[in-house]
């Protein structure tokens, strides 16, 4: 348990909480390993060089446009190629899903709560992972970094989530593992909770300026229980 737990999340002035809105790569999935072996590969396409898997944890967030640049400005690469991108887009990522996941999301789904992600990934990628995965059952919307004009950590994404599910953004809750993420939340006017393991572009997640620090997602029915 982390000291950030303690706290609590705060008193709600919306009334109850009816959703609860993820992301996907390094909160429910871990991702980094296919992540590698799809920009690897896509560098490769255009003879440039590699990354480990170490390396590639450190520049994922905010997308992949984001990931490209980071990895062409370490590998002081001169042009951006739109090719790349379309590449890296194209990698059939089959992640795994982080412990106490299924378990949390199961839960929350049971007890009536409206379930979405929010991810920079593009849409059709997440919807395919999470259904691969055996996720899909539990989401009920998924935005990516596709669906509007807009990324994390810009609070649109999130607010689109909302009115998809039909709740105000105050009877939402944002689950992340990233500043991106934070930052996103906070515009949006969500509390936050956060997970420690995630990637954070190479930042401690346990640093982050969130509500909440759970270990584990599975931790997540007993603190809205607690909290309500």
């Amino acid at each position: 348990m982390s000291a950030k737990q303690a706290g609590g999340l705060p008193a709600r002035g919306a009334g109850p909480l009816r959703a609860i809105l993820f992301d996907l790569d390094g909160t429910l999935l871990d991702t980094a390993a296919d992540i590698t072996s799809a920009l690897n590969s896509a560098l490769a396409d255009q003879q440039l060089g590699s990354f480990s898997e170490a390396q590639v944890r450190e520049m994922i967030g905010r997308g992949v446009p984001t990931l490209i640049e980071r990895a062409l400005a370490r590998l002081a690469a001169a042009q951006r190629s739109v090719d790349l991108a379309r590449l890296l887009e194209r990698g059939e990522y089959q992640a795994r899903v982080y412990p106490g996941v299924a378990q949390g999301l199961s839960a929350l789904f049971a007890r009536g709560l409206k379930l979405a992600v929010v991810t920079n990934k593009r849409k059709q990628a997440a919807v395919s992972l999470l259904a691969r995965l055996g996720l899909g059952e539990w989401i009920q919307v998924v935005v990516g970094g596709d669906s509007c004009a807009f990324r994390k950590p810009r609070p649109e994404p999130l607010l689109q989530a909302c009115e998809a599910l039909k709740v105000s953004a105050g009877q939402a809750l944002m689950v992340g593992d990233s500043e991106t993420d934070v930052l996103a939340a906070r515009a949006a006017g969500m509390a936050i909770v956060c997970v420690p393991y995630g990637y954070n572009e190479g930042a401690d997640p346990r640093a982050l300026a969130c509500d909440v620090l759970l270990e584990s997602l599975g931790d997540l029915p007993a603190l809205l229980s607690a909290t309500a």
